[in-house]
């Protein structure tokens, strides 16, 4: 325990309430009368003292001032220092004599902080200065733990050739308990929440003991436009801090989304990363982790049955009745609850009596007089469920789970207090006189926490090689922003220390969730991020170069698996445009060419050669999923060096201009189009949101990721198309804007043969089988 107390607080009261047993540095006032009084065994002296008698020789008849010397510490000293020979003058540094005392010394001994015009030429040559400051030691001593590097035991890699499925890759790994890990990279024992021996949560209380602490760099790691297949922006971010913690002995820290069920059990498989560049236990990581995802459902649907419960008891009770039943007497006292009491608040009625309310004071409070064809919160599941778009229940439908307003929520708050203002800002629906009803007015906020209350704990798991990794959130990358967690982002940022980096991933390609992390995330977190890594594969290169389409779970093409420089060549304009998109921000690129073994190494030269014409910082070619962190140290120096150049990030809008111009800004400069058309239903709700007050918010497109284009069959780089809003929507709890462009489905639904078929238990052993 290091006590450090302010001056004013350094007083034998305090420092007698220490059993003299227990005072190791004998401070207390019996060790400290011991030493006066001569007791040659039985005493302890301050360490602050034995050290200034450490460095001193021959005092006899010197001169030692004693500056700002009180309390134990400049009684041990002045006994010490009497002791052997010398003459002891102490002095505060107010004292209007400390010139010409600080002139005659031989020896100066600082015992706290100077006063900023003390001048040293005030000492004369040749005198011998020791500071035992101790404010300044015990901020040397808080430095030395917050800013040292990680005693991080990394795990050895042993990659085989052929490279083994996923699971097979993680299984032949002994993770390290969670708790050692917490440990090492600084966590205290109370800071941690255990789940099992491989993951944890990490509580918020963190943000505030590390607070002083510098950020290390932030890194985001894009990509170019996909095929359907992906090309691999998990497993670079995961191959990226392998290499920059195990490889170069760089504290790092690698923040993903959390999958969603949907996906893994539809066309995706497992999500989290891949080869030798993966988090584990992946099937931990891929089902259900701490539960984050079932707390948003349980929430989401709780505010739905909220809705429908409100309207119907007001379609079916009277004022009185209906008030009454809202402000119900318990034990013969009757009053409102908090968020009653806010509710009041916000339509001007102050009183706290509620047998003091008029009429129309109690119809105004009671009722919310909410239009259910103006409804927006939907159901949700975790399930792609393909039935559930088009089955109606009252008057909602059903999304995915991962695309609930409350999921995009998770990812873009900053603390708990913030979280639930956020959710009472969500609007559900418009009253009749076409005001917003929100989950505050129906008063559902408070339990909406409750349910949130863990969920909001970023979860610490670790990649192959034993280095940390936050999973946090899963926002739907269409509808919402795509990006895992500000607060896990954060928290990182404060682990790893001034000399680390944190390198977190956007969703799709680089227009949807590179531009949706600067323009939305980093607007709500405050984050200056330092580098873009673009993620690069000659296979998706081809086919913006003209390639035959690939599909899921078909064989890929003799153009894919064959050298093709021209294929290349003509896809690169889609890696050149991705590039610009990113520079729009004033922030420096790293492309990094994703390696299959496919791709011959003319095509791969051809690639960086290209990418660093066309402006890119560096490109690098990766072969991490193939060798782990050791396939990506280029990498990581490119990283590491590009991070070392000025940055002059800039937002693409302001968020003063009109909701029209923000789309089109977007529509033009990132996407290629040559203008936007906006459907009638669209543009009345620009016109409504703009009258209700929600016009200076960030936009978040909701557009295929397929193409720049809203056509998923146009590649390469599109020009002249108009781009057509056919609706725009809100999430103002989250905090943006959301046009839809052509039409975008929010439920998902599962291939003709989906992922589950592979997947099994072995009821002996109770391993997961088939998950990628």
């Amino acid at each position: 325990l290091a006590l450090d107390l302010q001056e004013s607080l350094y007083s034998s009261k305090v420092l007698n309430a220490v059993k003299p047993e227990k005072d190791v540095d004998g401070l207390s006032s019996i060790n400290l009368g011991r030493l006066i009084h001569g007791d040659a065994y039985n005493y302890l002296v301050p360490p602050a003292a034995c050290a200034v008698m450490e460095l001193l020789e021959d005092l006899g008849g010197k001169t030692v001032l004693l500056v700002g010397a009180s309390g134990a510490v400049g009684a041990a000293l002045q006994c010490m220092l009497q002791r052997e020979g010398a003459v002891t003058v102490s002095c505060q540094w107010k004292a209007p004599q400390l010139q010409t005392k600080l002139h005659d010394a031989d020896v100066v001994v600082v015992c706290s902080t100077k006063r900023d015009d003390v001048l040293l030429s005030w000492i004369k040559p040749g005198t011998t200065v020791i500071s035992c400051s101790l404010h300044l030691l015990s901020e040397r001593w808080i430095q030395s733990q917050q800013y040292r590097k990680w005693d991080l035991r990394c795990l050895k890699l042993q990659p085989l050739s052929p490279v083994p499925s996923d699971i097979e890759i993680s299984r032949a790994q002994s993770p390290k308990a969670v708790d050692v890990l917490a440990k090492e990279i600084g966590l205290l024992t109370d800071e941690i929440e255990i789940y099992g021996q491989t993951k944890a949560k990490v509580r918020l209380s963190l943000l505030e003991r590390l607070k002083d602490q510098p950020d290390g760099k932030y890194v985001l790691v894009a990509g170019i436009t996909p095929t359907p297949l992906g090309e691999g922006k998990s497993t670079v971010t995961i191959g990226l801090v392998q290499a920059l913690t195990a490889h170069l002995s760089i504290n790092s820290f690698a923040c993903l989304r959390q999958p969603s069920q949907g996906p893994t059990f539809g066309v995706k498989g497992g999500a989290a990363g891949g080869g030798y560049a993966q988090v584990i236990p992946m099937e931990e990581f891929n089902l259900h982790l701490t539960g984050d995802i079932h707390a948003i459902t349980a929430a989401n649907n709780l505010l739905a049955a909220a809705i429908d419960a409100r309207i119907l008891h007001e379609n079916t009770q009277s004022d009185k009745a209906l008030y009454n039943r809202l402000v119900p007497a318990v034990n013969g006292v009757r009053g409102f609850s908090a968020i009653q009491l806010a509710r009041l608040r916000r339509l001007g009625i102050y009183k706290t009596d509620p047998d003091t309310l008029t009429e129309e004071e109690v119809r105004k409070f009671a009722r919310l007089d909410i239009d259910p064809s103006t409804i927006t919160w939907q159901r949700v599941v975790d399930t792609n469920d393909r039935f559930l778009r088009k089955i109606t229940v009252g008057q909602a439908q059903f999304d995915i789970a991962v695309a609930s307003e409350i999921m995009a929520i998770l990812a873009l708050t900053t603390s708990l207090q913030d979280m639930k203002e956020r959710l009472g800002k969500m609007v559900v629906a418009n009253d009749k006189k076409g005001e917003p009803v929100t989950a505050e007015d129906l008063g559902v906020t408070g339990a909406l926490a409750v349910l949130m209350k863990d969920a909001i704990k970023p979860t610490l798991m670790q990649t192959l090689e034993g280095t940390p990794v936050f999973v946090h959130a899963g926002p739907f990358a269409n509808i919402a922003h795509g990006n895992s967690s500000v607060l896990a982002d954060k928290i990182a940022l404060k682990l790893v220390g001034e000399k680390g980096f944190v390198v977190t991933e956007a969703g799709f390609g680089a227009d949807i969730g590179m531009e949706k992390f600067f323009n939305i995330k980093c607007r709500a977190s405050g984050l200056v991020p330092s580098v873009v890594v673009l993620v690069a594969t000659v296979r998706a290169l081809k086919m913006h170069g003209g390639g035959p389409n690939v599909t899921a779970g078909a064989p890929l093409k003799k153009e894919y698996t064959e050298e093709n420089l021209q294929l290349v060549a003509g896809g690169c304009c889609n890696l050149q445009k991705q590039i610009q998109i990113a520079q729009l921000f004033g922030v420096p690129v790293v492309v990094a060419v994703n390696i299959f073994k496919t791709d011959s190494a003319a095509e791969v030269d051809l690639v960086c050669k290209i990418a660093k014409q066309s402006g890119a910082f560096d490109a690098v070619p990766c072969n991490h999923w193939s060798a782990g962190g050791g396939g990506a140290v280029k990498l990581a120096q490119a990283v590491e060096e590009a991070a070392r150049q000025k940055t002059s990030f800039k937002y693409l809008y302001s968020l003063e201009l009109p909701i029209v111009e923000k789309i089109r800004i977007i529509a033009q400069k990132v996407y290629g189009a040559q203008d936007i058309e906006l459907s009638p239903a669209a543009q009345s709700q620009v016109d409504r949101y703009t009258q209700q007050g929600f016009g200076n918010l960030p936009i978040c497109m909701a557009k295929t990721h397929l193409s720049l284009s809203h056509q998923p069959e146009r590649k390469g780089v599109p020009t002249g198309f108009i781009l057509p809003i056919s609706d725009v929507r809100a999430s103002i709890g989250a905090g943006f804007i959301y046009p839809l462009v052509g039409t975008m489905s929010t439920m998902p639904g599962l291939p003709t043969r989906p992922c589950f078929y592979d997947i099994d238990l072995d009821p002996i052993t109770e391993e997961v089988k088939g998950l990628f």
